[in-house]
Formats: C-alpha cells, sequence, structure tokens
C-alpha cells in the first residue's frame, strides 16, 4: 500500500516524497480513505501511530481541491482542537509540512504567551486553525476568530482533554461551529464520558480503532527493573553515570517528580531539564528545544506535557514512575522505536507499583524481563515468582557490531516467547549506542 493507492494527489505526495514517507501507518491507510470520501471519522488511537497525518493529510486535499480565487482575506475552514500547547505546535509542523507545495496556511494558538504575534497571523488570514480550548474561545470572545466557515473540524486527544479538565469548554466551542461540517475524534481511551461526547460531535461516523498492541513499536525492546522507591534515585543515577545513553526521556507521574529528579540528578553533575505544568510556556519550549537540538540529553517529563513530544532518534525511555493506567504505558514506550530505529524503554517498579505492572504485562499479552544484576535490589516486599526471577542483560540497542544477545527476547513485539536458556548470562557493563 502506497500513499498514491490511498488516492492522495501530487502536490501532497511530493511533500511526503520529501521527507521520506513512503508507505501509510495502519490508522493512516484505514482512515485516509474514509476522510477523502467526506465522512465522519471516530478514531481510537494514540500518539505515535501517524494519527496526524492520517488527518492532516485529507483535510489539506480538499482545502487544496475546493480552493477559489477570492482575493478577501482567508477565513478559518479548518479547525483542530488539542489539549497542549506541544501537541499544538506539532500538529502546526505536521500541516506545514505536508501542505508545503499547496499554499494552504495554517497557524498555532495556544495559551501561556502573549497573544499579539498570535493575533496578527489571524488577522492576515488562516485556512488552519490549531488551538488549545481556553485561547481559542478567549479569541473568539475578543472577536478575532469566527468558526462559521468551518468545514472541518478535529478534536484531537479526546481523553485527555477531559483528564485536563477542558471538557466544559470543547463543549462551548462545539456549540460555535456550524451543523455543516466534517467532524474526526481521536482519543486513546473511550470511557464513557468521552463516548457521551464524540455522540454529540459526530454524526453517522465510521470508526477506526489501532489496538494497543499494534501502536506498541515492534523494535522497542522493554526490561523492568524491582527498586525501592527509596532507591529508584540512586538507581536512575548509577545507570546514567555506568552506562552509555543516547537521548532519554524520563516519565515522571507527577510535577514535584519531575523537578525533584532533575535537582537530584544535578548535584550529580548530571544534566538534565523537565518539562510539566507548571512551567511557562517559554520554559517548556526552551527545555524542549534543548533537547531536540541535543544540548542535553535528559528530559523528564510527566505524561500530559509530554503530549506533543517528537523527537527523532529517542533512544531510551524510562518509566521512574509506572502509570497506574496500563494504556499509558504503550503511548510512553511508543516514543522510542519509531521508523526504522530500535529503542529501548526501562522502568522501574517497587512495592507499591506491583499491580500497575501486572495491569501493563496483562494488557500487552507479554511478560517484560527482570534485570537482576543490578546494585538496588528491590526491598523484599516483593518475591518474585519462579518464571519471574530468571536474570536478563540490559536490552541492547541495534549496532554494527554483532549482537551476542540477539537469540533473547526482551518483551518487543514478540515478547510472549518465553526465554529457555536456562544459564545465567553475564551482566554487560554498558549499553551498545547505535551512532547518529
Amino acid at each position: 500500500m502506497t500513499f498514491e493507492t490511498l488516492g492522495v494527489i501530487a502536490p501532497i505526495l511530493k511533500a511526503l516524497e520529501a521527507e521520506g514517507y513512503k508507505n501509510p501507518t495502519p490508522i493512516q491507510e484505514q482512515s485516509i480513505p474514509i476522510l477523502l470520501k467526506g465522512k465522519d471519522l471516530l478514531g481510537c488511537a494514540q500518539t505515535g501511530t501517524g494519527k496526524t497525518a492520517a488527518f492532516a493529510i485529507p483535510i489539506i486535499q480538499h482545502l487544496y481541491q475546493n480552493k477559489k480565487s477570492d482575493k478577501g482575506r482567508r477565513k478559518v475552514k479548518a479547525l483542530i482542537v488539542t489539549p497542549t500547547r506541544e501537541l499544538a505546535l506539532q500538529i502546526g509542523e505536521s500541516f506545514t509540512t505536508y501542505g508545503k507545495f499547496t499554499g494552504i496556511k495554517n497557524t498555532v494558538i495556544f495559551g501561556g504567551v502573549k497573544q499579539l504575534a498570535q493575533t496578527q497571523a489571524l488577522l492576515r488570514g488562516v485556512d488552519v486553525l490549531i488551538a488549545t480550548p481556553g485561547r481559542l474561545l478567549d479569541l473568539i470572545d475578543q472577536g478575532y476568530i469566527s468558526l462559521k466557515d468551518v468545514e472541518f473540524s478535529v478534536l484531537d486527544e479526546a481523553d485527555h482533554m477531559l483528564d485536563m479538565g477542558f471538557i466544559h469548554d470543547i463543549k462551548k466551542i462545539i456549540r460555535k461551529l456550524p451543523s455543516k461540517r466534517q467532524s474526526l475524534f481521536f482519543s486513546a481511551t473511550m470511557p464513557t464520558e468521552i463516548v457521551a461526547l464524540s455522540q454529540k460531535i459526530l454524526g453517522n461516523p465510521e470508526k477506526v480503532t489501532i489496538n494497543p498492541e499494534q501502536t506498541t513499536a515492534d523494535k522497542v525492546k522493554q526490561a523492568v527493573y524491582y527498586v525501592s522507591k527509596s532507591n529508584k534515585t540512586n538507581l536512575l543515577k548509577h545507570l546514567l553515570q555506568t552506562e552509555v545513553f543516547g537521548s532519554v526521556l524520563i516519565f515522571s507521574r507527577t510535577k514535584h517528580g519531575a523537578d525533584r529528579i532533575v535537582r537530584l540528578l544535578g548535584k550529580a553533575q548530571i544534566k538534565a531539564v523537565a518539562i510539566h505544568g507548571n512551567k511557562s510556556q517559554a520554559a517548556r519550549q526552551r527545555a524542549l528545544e534543548s533537547f531536540k537540538n541535543g544540548e542535553v540529553s535528559i528530559l523528564v517529563a510527566t505524561d500530559i506535557a509530554a503530549r506533543g513530544i517528537d523527537v527523532e532518534e529517542l533512544s531510551y525511555v524510562i518509566n521512574y514512575d509506572l502509570p497506574n493506567i496500563p494504556e499509558t504505558y504503550i503511548h510512553r514506550i511508543g516514543r522510542t522505536g519509531r521508523a526504522n530505529l530500535s529503542g529501548i524503554a526501562l522502568s522501574f517498579c517497587d512495592g507499591e507499583e506491583r499491580s500497575y505492572l501486572k495491569d501493563i504485562q496483562k494488557l500487552i499479552d507479554q511478560e517484560i524481563p527482570i534485570i537482576s544484576d543490578q546494585p538496588f535490589e528491590d526491598d523484599g516486599t516483593f518475591v518474585p515468582s519462579k518464571k519471574q526471577g530468571q536474570q536478563h542483560r540490559r536490552p541492547q540497542h541495534k549496532s554494527s557490531k554483532p549482537s551476542h544477545s540477539s537469540n533473547r527476547n526482551y518483551g518487543g513485539s514478540g515478547g510472549r516467547k518465553k526465554n529457555r536458556n536456562n544459564s545465567k548470562p553475564k551482566a554487560r557493563r554498558s549499553f551498545s549506542k547505535k551512532k547518529d
């Protein structure tokens, strides 16, 4: 399957080819034909599946094919509403990339910064508006934005809209939209409130579901460390000081926890930056840019703040805290191992998180290998089963050198296969690193 066989037009194909995109992902393959026919869509899929292109490409194509030669100011024809600033910016970059040979203009608006640059862009006219809910309603109230000409509306990351308390804002926005429009609704999970909201937005939608097992990158190798809560930071410092890492994204469950990790790493002369909701927009952007351009190789983030982080060649994800929602784990580890790159996801599991790990393994239908050859053993509150008690080497990135552990499974796409080698492997003292 290619983008051309999906019916994508030449200017967009040219842009995709320039970016090296040849074959659509499952959600793109299923969604693009539906959206090109003008039907509403209910998509259950997570970030990292390629869903931005799945809705951006058809919207750009419709706008390009329906362009009029009006000399007046461009009017907002497509509205994409998303929960975070980072995700809004990423979606804006995608529209710019895919539409660069079409003349379709987009702009991004979000809170936490002065509005002048955003209002000036709006006054110049845009075809596609990507917005966070609060700033969108604010600029509508000020008269800078009218939604009466919107033909395409997208609600992205709906479940996180709910988590962040945006549902009332979303309902206000919906009431301002024309009844005649094509509507798209995406959510990683479908709790009752989200299903009810989708029914208010969509007519008789086509449904596309990308299962969590499909969203886990095939090349992500997984492993878990049993470690007491008090020793998590010690283990993290030990790994960062003794192993060879590339770029590392560390997940903390709380904003305070993210700041604490950065502070304690700093005391050990390990430079890291944090990104979370209590940081100003300028601070978040500086932290993200320094991570993307390689000035800092360690980024500590909360789940919501990490929405929209799209870093090429991200080597490692470390779950400092295991998430209490198993689908969140899949979303986290999907940030590495993208495209044709290998990736590694390491998780720290303390006594209170055993049930979380059990739920995660049940969801992905895999046993995540345990790393036992580490100096900060579990505090004894948990006794692994005989099956889980086997020791494993730390997973390694693929490199040009032959891998001595190539015959072992570390919980990637084939994680259901059990390791039946009873010999105890020698501990490796460093991760092998793929050269950029």
